[in-house]
């Protein structure tokens, strides 16, 4: 039944729709408002970053897969749709996620070895992380998430699609990095995995600048600004008139070098003649004619090297014509949401603008401020 995402849990229980999971977090925001009031914390964005950067800290350290500091993540943000982050220590909170996680993505760790390694990076809060600690906020994680514990991930999708759309490893790179920042974001409670995956595949084949386009200039986070619906649907006919006009171009230049050659043939061919007419028959010298022989294959090389390299580019032309094709054939034959896929794009956007705003050390200044101002 887990294989199923459409009848997992998560999408029985942890999917919501905007207005449900802000509903959801105002109502735990109510129930202690004058704790919310001594404490105020930054943008629940901010947080994740702080989440995720603390993660991805720990997990390098234990060398442990991607998936499992997202299935990390994941279970942070089930947890405090329900629990009050200032009623928490949110650094053991992380370091319990990753315990656990490592243990339902089958890459187990003893927790010695989680706590040994959290006194070398946290050397200051050392003494949150012991035994008897993690392993009650282990319970609690798991009540808190009604023992819902298994998590679909976007990247089965991205593996899955690789081959159908003509990814290179280098497309593949980037989508993957999409999908790790989108747990930065509310996407895993809003969308579905497949959405997800296919939103940064998008991003990749359509959204990404054009090559030439300077950093910064109208893109965020490697995608335009002001992103819609139909601005999408503008880029990729765009970007594909601008394939075939390129294309175009190559065979025009192909064929201009075609014709150049053939009257520098001739022109050899005539200076051969006027040269033997010349010397009255006779023989050209065995070094001369070594060097024209020379200079011959020098030419020949050049102009092979020549049709070598605009065979390539209009092949790597194809291929990318053929990535958006196959893509957008595909989306339109589907029944995936792709207003959806967009309202994926914008939050990524979002969160990208966010992410430049975010300053660790308050962020960091504030938590700490509830968790000793509390005693917890």
């Amino acid at each position: 039944m887990s294989a199923n995402f459409w009848v997992s849990t998560q999408h029985k229980n942890w999917l919501f729709t905007r207005e449900q999971l802000v509903a959801k977090r105002q109502a735990v925001l109510d129930e202690e408002p004058s704790l919310v009031q001594a404490y105020p914390l930054p943008d629940w964005r901010h947080l994740n970053i702080y989440f995720n950067q603390q993660i991805n800290k720990l997990g390098r350290k234990l060398g442990v897969r991607q998936q499992v500091m997202a299935t990390a993540q994941m279970y942070i943000k089930r947890f405090y749709i329900n629990v009050e982050v200032r009623r928490t220590i949110p650094l053991l909170v992380a370091v319990t996620a990753v315990y656990l996680a490592c243990k339902m993505e089958e890459n187990p760790q003893h927790i010695r070895l989680i706590i040994n390694e959290t006194h070398k990076i946290w050397p200051v809060e050392a003494s949150t992380f012991d035994v008897p600690k993690i392993g009650e906020c282990e319970f609690y994680l798991i009540s808190e998430m009604h023992a819902n514990l298994i998590v679909h991930q976007p990247y089965r999708t991205l593996t899955v699609m690789q081959t159908k759309f003509y990814l290179s490893p280098d497309d593949v790179a980037l989508a993957s990095s999409f999908i790790n920042d989108h747990y930065m974001t509310d996407l895993p409670l809003l969308h579905a995995p497949h959405t997800i995956a296919l939103a940064s595949i998008m991003l990749v084949l359509v959204l990404r600048p054009p090559s030439g386009v300077r950093a910064g200039a109208g893109f965020v986070g490697g995608v335009p600004k002001n992103l819609n619906l139909a601005s999408a649907s503008r880029i990729m006919q765009r970007q594909q008139q601008q394939q075939q006009q390129q294309q175009r171009q190559q065979q025009q230049q192909r064929q201009q070098q075609q014709q150049h050659a053939a009257p520098r043939s001739a022109l050899h061919g005539s200076s051969s003649s006027l040269s033997h007419q010349r010397f009255g028959g006779l023989a050209i010298s065995p070094s001369r004619q070594r060097q024209q022989q020379q200079l011959q294959l020098q030419q020949n090389l050049r102009a092979q090297q020549a049709r070598n390299a605009l065979a390539q580019k209009e092949a790597q032309l194809n291929r990318e014509r053929t990535k958006l094709q196959r893509f957008a054939s595909w989306l339109a034959e589907s029944t995936i949401d792709v207003e959806a896929m967009i309202n994926c794009t914008q939050e990524l956007l979002a969160f990208y603008e966010c992410h430049e705003q975010y300053n660790d050390k308050t962020t960091r200044e504030l938590i700490s401020r509830f968790v000793k101002g509390r005693g917890l």
